[in-house]
């Protein structure tokens, strides 16, 4: 049914709107990097330090801005309170409180006591606390974490194709994760750990429909030695078209389920994931594609001697993109 969406045959101009995407990704990057330094992102417990309290409501759902009220009244600086799990269940967060361990754990004390005091039918579950130290190297260990994957994910492309792909890949990568923080800079939701889990899976996911264009490329160059380069590249931008748009709609199906129905805790970690997956389709193709052309991709490199093999390549099964 997915695959109806898109026409068995297409023939769209890719690369005739590459200058176009080119301006728009440009504008989209400088945007972010601006809000980056000037807004900035708001970060959560894990990475500037702070306090979590776990507590339930036995009598129903839990009056949310209540709790935030009374938590507020009783530490210093921002306080933030969400359903965890059950709409009964409740996290408060807030930040560390000036003075050293034993005043953190003073006001972890009172927030408890003026919260099971005001509002009784409140059951307290669990707490956890994360200091300044461990938030930075929290912020630094994630930094390190997408830094490393962006380098490898270069030298795989690199050895598995020609430098070429290899830097349109990183490049339509960094493109992706740069608009996703300029995203959380502009939205407001919190930043944490789990945005950095968010940001992997989306260099993972941008980077599977990369390879699978780049492929393609592949084999038309070698099939098709007389066409120009960007017509075998719009020619395997189109014949991959329909694989690319079943996997984002199904894909984004299953966010959106989450990001609706899935509860306060997984909403960033999936506005993050949709985000991801419409903005990596979109590098796929006016990104990453777009670079082979600028870099001057040479199609002698990508000859072989019919007597030699291709080591990345299955000739004994057909590929699933042969019938088109």
């Amino acid at each position: 049914m997915l695959l109806r969406l898109v026409p068995e045959k297409t023939d769209v101009k890719f690369l005739a709107m590459r200058k176009v995407a080119l301006v728009i990704s440009v504008l989209l990057i400088v945007a972010s990097i601006v809000l980056f330094f000037t807004r900035g992102l708001n970060y959560g417990i894990d990475f500037k330090g702070g306090m979590n309290l776990y507590m339930q409501s036995q009598e129903g759902p839990a009056d949310i801005a209540r709790i935030r009220q009374i938590t507020g009244n009783t530490v210093v600086g921002e306080v933030k309170a969400k359903e965890f799990g059950s709409r009964a269940d409740v996290e408060i967060s807030f930040e560390l409180q000036p003075g050293d361990a034993k005043a953190q754990s003073a006001a972890l004390d009172a927030v408890r006591a003026a919260l099971t005091t005001a509002m009784p039918e409140l059951k307290f579950q669990s707490s956890a606390g994360i200091g300044a130290q461990v938030s930075g190297e929290l912020k630094r260990d994630g930094i390190i974490a997408v830094s490393i994957a962006v380098f490898m994910v270069l030298i795989y492309i690199w050895f598995r194709f020609e430098w070429q792909f290899g830097l349109g890949a990183v490049i339509a990568l960094a493109h992706d994760v740069l608009l996703t923080i300029g995203f959380f800079a502009v939205s407001g939701l919190e930043f944490n750990l789990s945005i950095i889990a968010a940001l992997l899976t989306i260099v993972g996911y941008s980077l599977n429909d990369t390879v699978v264009v780049y492929d393609r490329v592949r084999e038309n160059v070698r099939k098709f030695r007389k066409m120009e380069m960007e017509d075998v590249l719009n020619l395997s931008l189109n014949q991959t078209l329909s694989r690319t748009v079943m996997t984002s709609v199904t894909t984004l199906v299953a966010l959106l389920a989450l990001f609706f129905l899935g509860g306060e805790v997984i909403r960033g970690f999936t506005a993050a994931m949709i985000w991801g997956v419409v903005i990596g389709t979109y590098s796929s193709v006016f990104v990453a594609s777009p670079m082979l052309l600028m870099f001057k991709l040479e199609r002698a490199a990508m000859m072989l001697d019919e007597e030699k093999k291709d080591p990345t390549v299955d000739k004994s099964k057909l590929s699933p993109f042969d019938h088109l």
